[in-house]
């Protein structure tokens, strides 16, 4: 192991970020990137080590994708750590340059959260249900529809499936749930 690499262990199992923000429609607290940042702000003396984040645009078909890389260095070793995001240019009521600044906001919060093990999970004590499934419990499981997983959707609808069904494991967007809602209507039209 390189000197740097155990450097960033001994960050990665001490650093502890606060999730300082709350989503009243979803009612759960996020950490931002500005969370990390903070949070990791006295390893960086100690180790003598500095984080940078860098972004750059990969694509713009079908959607701008933006990479975002976070990179640990002591000046002469880096370890670099990645994450893609779309920009959504559907969102109402964000101009432009709000639609980029969110995306580039989410891809420092996961490429920061890559490269320093930080996952949104709860301590089990915290997240215990003692066997009981609640609904928000369910909730907090779904996870954003990747690209893929769109394709697979659209497949189970054409072949006869009920957007309830995916409503309930994903979360879907109005663009896509529009979308699965013209295929169930050309379905039925056959």
């Amino acid at each position: 192991m390189t000197e740097l690499t155990v450097k960033l262990a001994d960050i990665q199992t001490k650093l502890k970020a606060k999730k300082s923000s709350y989503n009243s429609f979803g009612k759960y607290n996020f950490r931002k990137a500005e969370d990390i940042l903070e949070a990791i702000k006295p390893f960086l003396l100690e180790h003598k080590v500095y984080v940078v984040t860098t972004e750059e645009i990969i694509g713009t078909e079908p959607v701008p994708m933006i990479k975002t890389t976070a990179t640990i260095s002591d000046g002469t070793s880096a370890i670099h750590a990645t994450a893609i995001v779309g920009v959504d240019l559907n969102q109402k009521g964000m101009q432009t340059s709000q639609q980029f600044g969110a995306a580039s906001t989410y891809g420092k919060k996961y490429a920061l959260g890559n490269l320093l093990l930080i996952d949104d999970t709860e301590d089990a004590d915290a997240s215990n249900t003692h066997g009981k499934t609640t609904a928000k419990t369910l909730a907090a499981k779904k996870s954003k529809m990747n690209k893929e997983q769109f394709g697979k959707a659209k497949m189970f609808i054409v072949a006869g499936g009920d957007i309830k069904s995916i409503e309930a494991k994903y979360e879907v967007s109005a663009a896509q749930i529009a979308e699965l809602k013209q295929i169930v209507k050309d379905r039925s039209l056959k």
